[in-house]
């Protein structure tokens, strides 16, 4: 999953010719949502900018499906940041795009086996972030700012339910839903559910497994 059409035609290329397959791109978080939920890939490799999508929230919703793939991100972006976000966020694996061929398939190879596969020079810091209690992110200090119904609120927003599926999972009204999705938006200080889902997924929150 990439932007590039370029990159995309040669890392297909690459592991078709390691054995890996079937294959399929998509240039968007839209396409490969709908290309995992369609194939169910054992691997999933995900950039970190889909356009203007953000590959942490599609790691995120990867994360939260049933039977999630394994995920290796492969980015331009190769930041302790972003490396320490994206092992958060579920993915096993983080390659630069400056790494050598031969990395992307020891990467790919290992995450399907259950592995990890991370570039020494992030590797420590990653693992001292990791075992290290963070401190609340700004993401974090406004998501505890909401009530409880506020939150289960929330919850079903993440997992994608518009207002009139959230009023029948919690047994509410219409009008009540709606005022819960506007406090949420003003405590979070944004203007859509779209944002407020943004901010409950880098705060986070996982998609909720409603019956």
């Amino acid at each position: 999953m990439d932007d590039q059409s370029g990159l995309v035609e040669a890392v297909a290329e690459l592991l078709s010719s390691a054995g890996w397959g079937p294959i399929t791109t998509a240039a968007s978080a839209a396409e490969g949502i709908a290309a995992v939920e369609r194939m169910r890939p054992d691997v999933a490799i995900v950039d970190l900018r889909l356009g203007r999508d953000d590959g942490v929230q599609l790691l995120h919703r990867f994360r939260g499906l049933r039977d999630p793939p394994a995920m290796v991100v492969l980015t331009a972006l190769s930041t302790m940041e972003n490396a320490i976000a994206s092992v958060r966020a579920g993915a096993r694996a983080f390659v630069p795009k400056g790494a050598s061929p031969q990395d992307l398939l020891d990467a790919v190879a290992a995450v399907a086996t259950g592995g990890g596969w991370m570039p020494h020079h992030l590797l420590g810091g990653v693992l001292t972030a990791l075992l290290e209690p963070a401190p609340p992110t700004e993401w974090q200090t406004l998501v505890d700012g909401l009530t409880p119904r506020e939150h289960e609120v929330l919850d079903l927003m993440v997992a994608g339910y518009d207002r009139p599926s959230i009023a029948r999972q919690l047994n509410i009204s219409l009008n009540t839903a709606r005022t819960h999705t506007k406090n949420i938006l003003a405590k979070l200080g944004v203007h859509s559910s779209l944002e407020a889902v943004s901010v409950a997924l880098r705060a986070g929150v996982r998609p909720a497994e409603v019956a």
